[in-house]
C-alpha cells in the first residue's frame, strides 16, 4: 500500500510559531495586523475604518498604524484567483449606502445557466440542482475586486504592505501577539546577497488570519491552540483560464461527467465552469477533489482535454489564451470548522478556516462577510478596560458567526461533498436527499479522511490527454508563463517533500502539480525515485501540502501576477 500520508514533509508546526525576538525598540507595532489582502483581510481592514473613523479616539489609541495589511504578493489581486460567481449580500452589508453594488469591478448579474452532464461527444442538459442556481448573482474577477477592495480599504485608513511574507505567529504569554515577516535578499542555499532585508517583529493587539487556501500560520495556529474540527480538512484543486473569444458567451455553464471517470473507486469528484467575462472574454475552469486516487490524474491535463469536446471547442474557436492559473479550494466543509475561531489576541477569517460551500460553488461572500465580523469584534476588544489578549475576549466573533447565516448555510451542506466519495451516481442520489432535508439526513458527520491517507494506484490515464497545440490545449510550461509568474530562479525553496520516494507518490506530485515543479529523475535500487523540485515555477496553489508535502511562505513579491482571474 502507497500512501503520501507515509512520506511526510520535513516540516514542523513548531517552525511557525515564534516568540518576538527583535528588541522592543525595533518592533513594529500596529493596532490590528491582517495577513491576507483578500476578499476577508480587505473586508476586515475596511470595516475596522469604517468604525475608527467613527471613533478617533480609539483610532488615535492604536497608534500611527491602527490597522495593516500584509499581502505576500506583488500587490493585492496578484494571488487570488477563483470561478467567479459573486452572492452580492456581503458586499451589501458591507459597503451599505457608502457604494452600491453597480459601483464594484463586477462584470454584471448572470442572465442565464445551463448544466451538462458531458461524455466525450455528447452533452446532455440536464436542470440546474437547486444548490447551483444563480438567479441575483453576479460574475467577477476576483483579482480585480481584489484591488478594488484594497483602494477601499487606503481609503479608510489602512496600511497596505505588499510583498510581504508572514512567515511566523508570534506567541508569548499565552496569546497572539502578532507576526514576523520573512526575509528578503537571501540566495538558493540561504545566504545573504547584497540586496539582503531582514524580516521583522510586527507585533499587534490583535491578529487577523486571512490567508485564505492552505493558510500557512492559520493551519500552525489551529494546531497550538488546539482549534480543529471533528472531521480533517481537505481540499479541491482548481485550474483556469481565461480567454478572448469572437462570440461572447450569454450566460454561465457547468459540466459534470467526462473527462472524470465516475466508478467510486477512482475517487475523481469534480466538474467544470465556463463563465462570461464581458468585453468578449469568458473564463473556462476544472476543479477535482485531491482525494483521488490514481496517480497518473492531471487537472491541468484534465483541462486541456476537456477543451477538446465539440460543445466546449464550438465556445473557443478563433479565440486565444490570454491568462491561466490555479488554486486550491477548501472542501472540508462544516464538519471540519474549527471548533473555536478565537484564541488570545487572535481571529480567523475567510477560507482559511474552512468558509467555502462546495455544493453551490460559492466562498467569496462567506469570506467578506466573516472579515467584518472580525473587525467588529477586533474593535470590541479595543475599548478602554478591555484586552485583546485575555482568554474569552475575541469570543463575540465566535459568537456572532454563528448566529450568521455562513454558519446556517453551511450547516444544510454539511455532508454534501463527502457523499461523492461513494462514486457519481450513489454520491448524486444521497446528495439528492441531502437537500431535500436541509442536510438533516443523515443526522451525524459523514466520515471523512485527510487526502494523503488514500492508497495510490497507477494507470495509463496520462496517455488519453491531448498533445499541446499551442492554440487549444497548452502545456504546463506555458501555461506558468501566462500566469506573470514573478518567483527569482535563486532565491530560497518554499517547498518541503521528501526527495527520495516510491514512484507512485513521485509520479503523483508530477501529475498532480499545474506547473511543473516536480519531475521524477533516476530509480533507486530500492525501489524509490528521486524527484527534483523547481520551485521557481510554483503558482503557489497548495496542491502539495493537500497531497503529502509542505507549501511555506516564499519571498514577498513571488508568485503569480494575476490580471483577470
Amino acid at each position: 500500500m502507497t500512501r503520501p500520508a507515509d512520506y511526510p514533509p520535513p516540516w514542523s508546526t513548531s517552525e511557525a510559531i515564534a516568540a518576538p525576538t527583535d528588541p522592543e525598540d525595533e518592533r513594529i507595532e500596529v493596532g490590528v495586523c491582517i495577513v491576507g489582502a483578500g476578499p476577508a483581510g480587505l473586508a476586515c481592514a475596511i470595516r475596522l475604518g469604517q468604525l475608527l473613523q467613527e471613533d478617533p479616539e480609539t483610532a488615535e489609541r492604536l497608534g500611527e498604524v491602527p490597522v495593516a495589511v500584509i499581502e505576500k504578493g506583488k500587490q493585492p489581486g496578484s494571488h487570488l484567483l477563483s470561478g467567479a460567481v459573486v452572492n452580492p449580500r456581503a458586499l451589501r452589508r458591507l459597503f451599505k449606502d457608502r457604494r452600491r453594488i453597480e459601483d464594484l469591478p463586477l462584470q454584471g448579474p448572470v442572465h442565464g445557466e445551463s448544466v451538462y452532464v458531458l461524455s466525450r461527444r455528447t452533452a446532455l442538459p440536464i436542470p440546474p440542482p437547486p444548490t447551483m442556481r444563480n438567479e441575483g448573482n453576479y460574475l467577477a474577477s476576483l483579482s480585480q475586486l481584489g484591488r478594488f477592495l484594497a483602494d477601499e480599504a487606503e481609503e479608510a485608513g489602512a496600511m497596505i504592505l505588499p510583498e510581504t511574507s508572514a512567515v511566523k505567529l508570534l506567541v508569548a504569554d499565552g496569546r497572539v501577539q502578532g507576526i514576523r515577516t520573512g526575509d528578503k535578499g537571501r540566495g538558493r542555499e540561504g545566504e545573504e546577497l547584497s540586496n539582503f532585508e531582514p524580516g521583522a517583529d510586527l507585533v499587534a493587539r490583535v491578529t487577523v488570519l486571512a490567508e485564505g487556501t492552505q493558510g500557512h500560520l492559520t493551519g500552525a495556529a489551529i494546531d497550538r491552540f488546539g482549534l480543529a474540527g471533528e472531521l480533517p480538512q481537505t481540499w479541491e484543486l482548481g485550474v483556469k483560464e481565461v480567454w478572448r473569444v469572437p462570440k461572447p458567451l450569454d450566460r454561465i455553464v457547468h459540466t459534470m461527467g467526462w473527462p472524470l471517470r465516475t466508478a467510486a473507486k477512482y475517487r475523481e469528484f469534480g466538474g467544470s465552469f465556463i463563465y462570461p467575462m464581458g468585453e468578449g472574454m469568458l473564463t473556462i475552469g476544472m476543479v477535482v477533489g485531491l482525494d483521488y486516487r490514481d496517480t497518473a490524474l492531471s487537472v491541468h491535463d484534465l483541462l486541456q482535454e476537456l477543451k477538446t469536446h465539440p460543445k466546449i471547442r464550438r465556445l473557443l474557436e478563433g479565440g486565444e489564451r490570454i491568462e491561466w492559473g490555479a488554486k486550491t479550494i477548501q472542501s472540508g466543509g462544516f464538519y471540519a470548522l474549527p471548533k473555536r475561531l478565537d484564541a488570545p489576541g487572535l481571529l480567523l477569517a475567510g477560507e482559511g478556516p474552512g468558509f467555502v460551500n462546495v455544493p453551490t460553488l460559492k466562498g467569496i461572500h462567506y469570506a467578506i462577510e466573516t472579515g467584518r465580523l472580525a473587525a467588529e469584534a477586533a474593535y470590541r476588544a479595543l475599548q478602554r478596560g478591555e484586552s485583546p489578549g485575555r482568554s474569552g475576549a475575541l469570543a463575540s466573533y465566535d459568537e456572532a458567526v454563528r448566529q450568521s447565516y455562513v454558519w446556517s448555510d453551511l450547516e444544510e451542506v454539511r455532508n454534501m461533498r463527502q457523499v461523492f466519495g461513494r462514486g457519481f451516481f450513489a454520491g448524486g442520489a444521497l446528495a439528492s436527499l441531502l437537500t431535500v432535508t436541509k442536510g438533516k439526513f443523515p443526522a451525524g458527520p459523514v466520515a471523512i479522511e485527510p487526502d494523503t491517507v488514500h492508497e495510490l494506484f497507477q494507470t495509463d490515464r496520462a496517455s488519453t490527454y491531448p498533445v499541446p497545440d499551442g492554440k487549444l490545449t497548452f502545456d504546463k510550461l506555458s501555461s506558468v508563463f501566462a500566469a506573470g509568474n514573478k518567483t527569482r530562479d535563486d532565491q530560497p525553496s518554499h517547498i518541503r517533500v521528501q526527495t527520495q520516494v516510491p514512484l507512485a507518490i513521485g509520479e503523483l506530485w508530477e501529475r498532480m502539480c499545474p506547473a511543473h515543479v516536480y519531475e521524477v529523475k533516476e530509480t533507486g535500487g530500492d525501489g524509490t525515485v528521486s524527484v527534483q523540485v523547481t520551485p521557481s515555477n510554483c503558482v503557489q496553489c497548495g496542491a502539495i501540502t493537500a497531497k503529502g508535502g509542505r507549501l511555506t511562505p516564499p519571498e514577498g513579491g513571488s508568485g503569480p501576477e494575476y490580471k483577470n482571474t
